[in-house]
């Protein structure tokens, strides 16, 4: 004679049990970690936004943000103004100074404007909000704006700081698994600082961007208006996916560094 626990009933009454108890205890875990999740992500983008201004901890070669501990005073003291910039159809309909936009949207910072689903709202014909941080820095101005793309496997994402002739002040690029030692080098200081100094315009004004090139022959990066930097050895789809956020993201701003000069 079987035992009651060798019968199918129980061993599925078995797994639904400890699928509950389980599904709580994650539940659990994920609420009440959440404060601290979000807390480290606002941290972090505070940290992405000053690094982009040049405010940083870096030594003669490596990328080093400003400690946690600081980044919220260091934030407040340098950004002096957020913006938002609502696009629709790649055309700029309005713009929202921080107090306008935290007003509608329940006292949310401009800062934690999560960029990829905005994207996603463009794919779908839908209105985005597009943040922009106005920084002050020894007597100097600087336009921050956030960037988001593909890489070879996943997401990468930047903020560049411009000036208002839009030419790169400083960047900051970060990716979620690209391959070491190749695509995630695109965290490099070599790779970054090489966008200080880059023109975004022509002459006549219209929006080039940057490009990440092979064979750019310019290994010093000394030619500052050609729109090119150097690419990453066996990197070339991670720098393809670099190229295509700075012209895609950067390019809806152009209207606004315009309206600077009126």
């Amino acid at each position: 004679m079987s035992k009651k626990t060798d019968s199918n009933v129980y061993t599925v009454i078995f797994a639904i049990i400890m699928v509950v108890i389980v599904g709580s205890v994650l539940a659990y875990f994920a609420t009440s970690l959440k404060p601290n999740i979000d807390e480290n992500k606002r941290i972090e983008k505070q940290q992405n936004i000053l690094y982009a201004m040049g405010i940083n901890e870096n030594d003669e070669s490596s990328a080093n943000f400003v400690a946690a501990s600081v980044a919220g005073k260091e934030f407040s003291k340098f950004v002096k103004e957020q913006f938002v910039l609502e696009v629709k159809d790649d055309k700029v309909i309005k713009l929202q100074t921080r107090k306008e936009y935290m007003d509608e949207n329940s006292g949310q910072e401009p800062y934690l404007i999560d960029v990829k689903k905005q994207q996603s709202l463009a794919k779908e014909g839908k209105t985005r909000k597009l943040p922009l941080f106005v920084g002050e820095k020894e007597g100097k101005t600087f336009y921050v704006a956030p960037i988001y793309g593909k890489g070879l496997w996943d997401a990468i994402w930047g903020y560049v700081a411009l000036d208002q002739n839009m030419v790169i002040q400083g960047a900051y690029f970060d990716h979620k698994g690209e391959t070491p030692g190749l695509g995630a080098n695109i965290t490099q200081r070599y790779f970054m600082d090489d966008f200080i100094g880059e023109h975004l315009l022509t002459d006549e004004g219209d929006f080039k961007g940057v490009t990440v090139a092979k064979g750019n022959n310019d290994p010093k990066n000394e030619r500052k208006t050609d729109y090119k930097v150097d690419a990453i050895a066996g990197a070339t789809i991670t720098g393809d996916g670099v190229t295509a956020m700075i012209k895609s993201d950067l390019q809806l701003y152009v209207p606004y560094f315009q309206s600077l000069k009126n």
